[in-house]
């Protein structure tokens, strides 16, 4: 299926943040996966190491991003990087809500900082 409608996006909803599921194998994609993540106003992140690359494209408002201890607060149009294996921290310290796209491979998962892992079915 080459195509998704806004209307048949799979929503999820963790730690917080909602999870708008586009591209995964369950929608034909075989290596991809793309999903819009919503960041209320004033949250704070969940601490986890990525098993795969993953790519944050801020479409509206501000994140703060944490990978691997370095920080930056994005913008719109903004881009972050964390690299397969880097620990990973997203919030929105503002008044705002913000949205963003993320783009990753088939298979990632997350570590907690207690070791549990989580397998998000926007990832599959």
């Amino acid at each position: 299926m080459p195509f998704v409608a806004a209307s048949e996006a799979v929503v999820h909803d963790l730690h917080g943040v909602r999870f708008a599921s586009y591209a995964s194998t369950t929608r034909g994609s075989k290596e991809l996966c793309a999903w819009r993540g919503e960041v209320p106003a004033g949250s704070s992140g969940q601490v986890h190491t990525v098993s795969r690359e993953e790519v944050f494209l801020v479409l509206s408002g501000s994140v703060q991003f944490t990978v691997d201890g370095e920080s930056r607060l994005l913008g719109e149009g903004d881009v972050a990087i964390a690299p397969a294996g880097s620990t990973l921290d997203v919030a929105n310290p503002t008044e705002e809500p913000a949205r963003m796209w993320v783009t990753t491979s088939v298979g990632l998962t997350a570590t907690l900082p207690d070791g549990s892992l989580i397998s998000p079915p926007w990832a599959s």
